[in-house]
């Protein structure tokens, strides 16, 4: 196993050489991959930062590293998000992309109880298209996959808001602003659930 120092100067060398260069390809083949669907507000790529790495690298269960192997475990050191309006568009949008990208894995994110509020999407881990791996990039120092995550506007503005104050908050939260903090993910979900009603009864008349 790698010490500290051995992981972060393989990933510095890795984000440099290769993920740096490979996000505004991959966002491009991302892009065309759904550029014939008409509701698509953004698609986005990025490469993990070197800090971001490390700290996803040491975190533990159970008093144990969650990942014996970061380098080749950790799936979204290459990432990309498409963003689309209604939550009717993410079913034919995963359709898109298990047409176009070889996957390793999808699924879908939603809090564990019916009764709870907190982030929703789909997450799809994807094999690097060999199309954007051109000569200059060292492929025997490029993860093998990619994330790709869809969700509304709505679970990307929440997701967005959220990331900072709520999933890796700077101080403990309280119990008030834990419940806040689900107050707006209940109020993004209703929003997005009533555009989507909304959306699917007046696009289809629209359509007719």
């Amino acid at each position: 196993m790698m010490s500290r120092d051995q992981l972060k100067e393989a990933y510095e060398r890795r984000y440099g050489e290769c993920l740096v260069t490979l996000v505004p390809m991959l966002e491009n083949y991302v892009r065309e991959a759904v550029s014939g669907y008409p509701r698509i507000d953004r698609v986005v790529a990025r490469a993990k930062e070197v800090d971001r790495f490390m700290a996803k690298a040491e975190r533990t269960e159970d008093g144990a590293l969650k990942y014996s192997d970061p380098l080749n475990q950790i799936q979204d050191q290459l990432a990309a998000r498409i963003v689309t309006y209604y939550l009717f568009d993410v079913e034919p949008i995963n359709q898109l992309i298990n047409d176009y990208f070889a996957s390793v894995e999808e699924k879908q994110m939603v809090p564990e109880s019916e009764s709870e509020f907190g982030y929703e999407g789909w997450h799809h881990v994807l094999f690097i298209p060999q199309d954007i791996l051109t000569p200059d990039i060292p492929k025997d120092d490029c993860p093998e996959f990619f994330e790709l995550q869809v969700n509304t506007l709505f679970q990307h503005a929440w997701a967005e808001a959220n990331h900072d104050l709520g999933y890796k908050p700077p101080a403990q939260l309280g119990k008030y602003e834990r419940r806040k903090i689900a107050f707006t993910a209940a109020q993004a979900w209703g929003a997005d659930t009533l555009f989507c009603e909304l959306g699917s009864r007046l696009l289809d008349e629209n359509a007719d």
